[in-house]
């Protein structure tokens, strides 16, 4: 069996106040192979925006292991992990989070400019991408000017200029109508045929995790089939 993309085994995340030791994620184990899609759901408050978090590098567990091919995130110093989060994954939210002063080009060219990749030719990729995506004649209107879905789908040319491997979508169609959501569900779920890119999206929208070809639900700090 090849090598997967995300191996987590007995992954741990627990939050400390004066009142409980509240357990969000008690030794979750998932393997997800390359080019694959895999959606997780849940109840506000399950747990799944926080294991994404986990899972982007953006929090480490209390205990377990995120191997990405094989190599163990968990004990990677900041800079390492700063590069990991640069290079390998893109994130898509439910809020698009993108700058409101900046062009759709603009904001999609950031990431790839801070990745060290001249302003040209990051502006250049921008083009390509948001043009890919049906936004070609949308480059340089701002965020104010793009519909909510436009501005989502901005969000996913944002999340894959640096060409990154796995993308995390957390919640992605939550904060669209229902004719919004169904055309960023597509695009989202055409990622791994166009790009060869994998998908883990959290949702709460049933219509949305059907798509993936392997869904889970988050319960009680662990991921049960569905």
């Amino acid at each position: 069996m090849s090598e997967p993309i995300l191996q987590v085994e007995g992954l741990v995340r627990r939050f400390l106040t004066e009142a409980e030791d509240l357990v969000v994620l008690a030794a979750l184990d998932l393997r997800i192979e390359t080019s694959e899609s895999v959606a997780i759901m849940g109840a506000s408050g399950s747990g799944k925006s926080t294991f994404l978090t986990l899972v982007g590098g953006l929090d480490r567990p209390d205990a377990g292991a995120i191997r990405i091919k094989g190599r163990d995130i968990v004990h990677l110093n900041e800079k390492a992990l700063g590069e990991y989060r640069s290079r390998f994954v893109g994130f898509v939210f439910q809020f698009h989070y993108l700058i409101r002063d900046l062009s759709a080009q603009e904001n999609v060219a950031i990431p790839a400019m801070m990745a060290g990749v001249p302003k040209k030719t990051a502006m250049k990729k921008a083009a390509e991408l948001l043009g890919d995506l049906g936004l070609g004649e949308r480059l340089d209107h701002v965020p104010a000017k793009l519909s909510g879905g436009e501005r989502q789908r901005t969000a996913i040319a944002r999340a894959l200029v640096n060409q990154p491997e796995l993308v995390l979508a957390d919640e992605p169609t939550g904060n669209l109508d229902a004719a919004n959501a169904a055309a960023v569900g597509d695009l989202l779920f055409s990622l791994p045929e166009r790009f060869g890119t994998t998908l883990l999206v959290a949702t709460h929208d049933e219509s949305i995790a059907s798509r993936a070809d392997r869904r889970f639900r988050l319960v009680g700090g662990r991921l049960d089939p569905t």
